[in-house]
């Protein structure tokens, strides 16, 4: 590397990392001031757990999700202040293209995603666990606050089906459950139970009556009560989005995989948790070319106008990201198109800046 790619990429860094230590305090304070009382209401809180159990895994989070937007602003700044000292101006007349100009910035955005890629499929999701569990505890005023499953199923393996009609998570209770194996289409075994309750790792089933079926008769038998052990747990029965982000990638792959053969019907939450967390961190380089094209010229207004251009931008960049994400999680929805759309659609745009830059 060239002595102006050292200083292009010494400065795409600091300034990267400058702009997410400015964002980082002010997300911190706001969030203090929201929840001061809730922290002086509970006796047994103490500063280290706010600071080891929340406020640690709380900068994680957002140092995390603030990445794309310190990164864009970063580049519009520095870039912005290299073409208004004619520095820019410089480099072109040592006849360095626009393309060989790139070359640091990509270097720093690699730099950028590799630390994203790390942080987004194995660091975030585990101190995502640990703040939400502290959340659960201290802040909400329910720790069940989706507490009843209704009219779940699940298909356990190829051949094993169950069913519960109710089921009180934060009691471990549940109402109607049966449970049934079969031999391609017919019918092997059957167990039903008026209640389940799930204490020790163990299921036990009240009222419980099963049957068994074989080639020339049928063998029933009931009773009160019974304890039985079965490929599930209660935690099964919660299919809910925000478990997602607190799984890392490969934990998160294998859940996707065995509810898909459980028979699970609609994932696309789950799955749009997963794929966002590679589009994302690649999307450092969409966000480094569009930067350094819109501000690579001298601008009338100076840096102001490109930051205000490049913030608009960020803004619309993000509202197609939310949509993306919401359209992705409907059932039936092609999640992987939807998540990576906002980079498909910033990548050509980027592309036409590009060219234009070129010229």
């Amino acid at each position: 590397m060239k002595i102006l790619d050292w200083y292009i990429l010494k400065r795409y860094l600091t300034t990267f990392l400058f702009t997410l230590l400015i964002l980082i305090p002010i997300a911190v304070a706001i969030d203090i001031s929201e929840k001061i009382d809730k922290f002086l209401r509970d006796e047994t809180l103490t500063f280290f757990i706010i600071v080891n159990d929340y406020y640690k895994n709380f900068i994680i989070y957002y140092a995390n999700t603030f990445m794309p937007l310190a990164l864009f602003i970063a580049v519009i700044v520095f870039t912005s202040r290299l073409a208004n000292n004619t520095e820019i101006v410089a480099i072109n007349n040592s006849q360095i293209s626009f393309t060989r100009f790139l070359f640091p910035y990509f270097i720093g955005a690699t730099i950028v995603t590799v630390l994203a890629l790390y942080m987004n499929h194995y660091v975030v999701p585990s101190s995502s666990k640990t703040r939400k569990k502290f959340e659960n505890t201290y802040l909400k005023k329910s720790k069940y606050k989706d507490q009843m499953i209704s009219d779940f199923s699940l298909q356990l393996n190829d051949s094993t089906y169950m069913f519960v009609q109710t089921y009180n998570l934060k009691n471990n209770n549940g109402h109607k459950f049966s449970t049934e194996v079969y031999d391609g289409l017919k019918l092997k075994y059957k167990l039903i139970a008026d209640r389940i309750t799930w204490r020790d790792s163990v299921f036990s089933l009240l009222n419980w009556k099963e049957r068994k079926i074989f080639d020339d008769r049928d063998s029933i038998s009931s009773g009160n009560r019974i304890d039985k052990k079965f490929l599930f747990t209660p935690k099964d029965f919660n299919y809910k989005s925000a478990m997602a982000q607190e799984m890392p990638s490969p934990e998160l792959a294998e859940f996707i995989r065995i509810s898909r053969k459980r028979g699970v019907k609609n994932l696309n939450a789950y799955l749009v948790e997963l794929y966002k967390r590679t589009s994302l961190p690649l999307a450092s380089y969409i966000l480094t070319l569009i930067a350094v094209a819109l501000a690579h010229r001298k601008r009338r207004g100076g840096i102001g106008v490109n930051l205000a251009l490049g913030i608009a931008i960020m803004f619309v960049y993000v509202f197609f990201l939310k949509v993306a994400e919401v359209l992705g999680a409907v059932a039936g929805a092609n999640s992987l198109l939807n998540v990576w759309m906002p980079n498909m659609i910033f990548g050509a745009y980027g592309i036409y800046l590009y060219i234009n830059a070129r010229k």
